[in-house]
């Protein structure tokens, strides 16, 4: 069944058929919100709360663009409003995320992998300096090139959601890339980034 004609049924009055919508999206909607957030839990609260302004805003969708397409800018928006309104408490999240939850140690060791303590470090710090470096883009850049590497979507589907040209994506894109080699590189080289 196409996503049109359960749009058909929902404004119908078949509620349930919108759960059909939940499972075709969700995964594609958390890699879009995780590559704003970098966080599952923060990605998470984001899906539910994508699929809830989805769901209340049915009745106004106009079928000017697919409803995947419609969906996503859903999910770009709420992301960047995330990102905007949680930037204060980022440091703390941070801390957080980095020493653990501050439960107290329950004397159980968690064996992750088999990788070593150091090169676990390295992986960590190159994590933090590409968030970093994610994070200082400009919203449209960042925009546009995580939902071309998270998502793996076409110029063309990212104009649409951009409401942009492809042209106009694929230079963003590209600044995009430049923006985050000067970055990463004058980290790697100056260790300017701290994570």
């Amino acid at each position: 069944m196409t996503d049109n004609e359960i749009l058909k049924k929902i404004a119908g009055g078949d509620k349930n058929q919108y759960r059909v919508l939940v499972e075709r999206y969700q995964q594609v909607i958390f890699r879009t919100c995780f590559g704003f957030v970098h966080n599952r839990d923060d990605a998470d609260d984001l899906v539910q709360e994508v699929f809830i302004q989805a769901y209340k805003a049915i009745p106004g969708f106009r079928h000017e663009s697919s409803f995947s397409t419609w969906l996503y800018r859903i999910a770009v928006n709420a992301s960047l409003n995330h990102v905007r309104s949680n930037s204060k408490n980022f440091i703390l999240r941070r801390i957080d995320d980095y020493f653990g939850s501050g439960k107290r140690d329950t004397g159980e060791l968690n064996v992750i992998d088999e990788e070593d303590p150091e090169s676990m470090l390295i992986r960590d710090e190159q994590r933090a300096w590409i968030k970093k470096a994610l994070d200082s883009l400009p919203d449209n850049q960042r925009t546009a090139i995580v939902l071309s590497k998270y998502d793996d979507l076409s110029q063309k589907e990212i104009a649409a959601i951009m409401d942009t040209s492809e042209g106009a994506v694929e230079a963003l894109i590209q600044r995009a890339k430049a923006n985050l080699r000067k970055r990463l590189s004058s980290a790697i080289n100056k260790k300017s980034i701290k994570p």
